[in-house]
């Protein structure tokens, strides 16, 4: 079979031999022209990874391979308790074992979504997603020599890209350094460890904050109690500075890592990171065209209009959708501005709000007095309202 793409289930594998009893994909036949379609999902396998870290594994209801790239990420599309809420996560499946899909998921304080699928989804049971996006992936990102740094739930791209790279290439050139709590929070270990131990040019090393006296891993992997830094980064990973980092987790560590590199004399261009603040704005975009595309092709179900916001400077305005960045808005009126990562990191964007209220996925590079004082990056903020803005 050629590969499919998660929003094109198409009706042409029911020509294959196969049982039909199966549950039909919800959305199936052509793509949404206007955007992403939502399609369904079959829960067939779920198992946990650490104490509070738990796996799902899903299939389409008809046999078929999904095609994406390893990295990215999928949004689920849930109603809980009478509101519809979405929410991402990447993928920690391969795209080299194409027959499911898989997402890893914490239990955290305080979390509506992640902790509803732990609590309630069972094998057996459908979820509605909208297809696999994210431009955090191995495809999008070239490389000849990998170094993978996570923490936390930031593992679960990498261990995706691992899974890619061990699967498709010889000898591919990785160095994984992966942040925890301890080795009994360590999403993976045991695939890991297996990667680790069967593949030479693969080379694991964790950064554990506590463990016990008795702690054993494998020869072939190596670990140092404590916070990651520069020196410990440079000692399991003596090429550092030659490497592209894929970079991967909660904000205060990304930080962190980001000056350790810089301490090491780091090439940032070589840097990239997935941000779960990024993922969630991605998410609520996905999911607004793939309404109004529902719209477009059933108008008899009424419309779904989404609500627009003035954005002035200077003498200049604009109309911008919910969801559209200031960075959109500013270039639409063709005025100057330097965007050069148009992902939060660079900091070459850097404007003032002045009016209005925004929402902001990254302040990296902000120092504390210049968000008190309005400053934002337009490639990564929103309107929630009528904006007055200085560049």
């Amino acid at each position: 079979m050629n590969a499919i793409n998660l929003s094109v289930m198409t009706e042409a594998i029911s020509a294959l031999p196969h049982k039909s009893e199966s549950v039909s994909p919800l959305v199936h036949a052509e793509p949404a022209r206007n955007g992403p379609a939502l399609s369904e999902l079959v829960c067939i396998e779920r198992w946990n990874e650490t104490v509070d870290v738990v796996s799902f594994r899903f299939q389409a209801g008809e046999p078929m391979k999904f095609d994406y790239k390893p990295g990215q990420f999928m949004t689920f599309v849930l109603e809980i308790n009478g509101e519809q809420v979405c929410r991402s996560y990447t993928l920690s499946s391969s795209p080299s074992r194409p027959y499911s899909l898989m997402v890893t998921i914490k239990r955290v304080a305080g979390g509506l979504v992640s902790n509803y699928l732990i609590d309630h989804m069972q094998p057996g049971q459908r979820v509605r997603v909208l297809p696999p996006t994210g431009q955090f992936n191995l495809v999008d990102i070239h490389a000849t020599k990998y170094l993978f740094l996570s923490a936390g739930c930031g593992i679960t791209p990498m261990y995706s890209m691992s899974r890619y790279l061990t699967d498709t290439q010889i000898d591919a050139d990785i160095a994984f350094v992966h942040s925890a709590r301890s080795d009994a929070d360590i999403i993976f270990k045991s695939s890991l460890e297996t990667m680790a131990n069967r593949f030479n040019a693969f080379k694991l090393s964790y950064a554990l904050e506590s463990a016990a006296a008795s702690l054993l891993f494998s020869p072939k992997i190596s670990f140092d109690i404590g916070r990651l830094t520069a020196q410990m980064l440079q000692t399991v990973v003596p090429d550092v500075t030659v490497r592209t980092v894929y970079l991967c987790g909660p904000e205060p560590y990304m930080q962190a890592v980001k000056a350790l590199l810089a301490e090491l004399n780091f090439d940032m261009n070589r840097l990239h990171h997935e941000s779960f603040a990024t993922a969630e704005k991605a998410a609520r975009n996905q999911l607004m065209q793939a309404k109004s595309s529902e719209t477009d092709e059933n108008p008899q179900e009424g419309a779904f209009i989404l609500p627009t916001f003035n954005l002035a400077i200077g003498d200049r305005s604009t109309r911008l959708t919910q969801g559209q960045s200031l960075l959109e808005g500013i270039e639409s009126e063709g005025l100057p501005i330097i965007a050069a990562c148009r992902s939060g990191v660079c900091g070459a964007c850097k404007c003032q709000v002045l009016e209005g209220e925004t929402v902001s996925t990254s302040v990296m590079t902000l120092c504390a007095a210049e968000i008190d004082a309005g400053f934002v990056l337009a490639c990564s903020t929103t309107l929630t309202s009528d904006v007055t803005l200085k560049l």
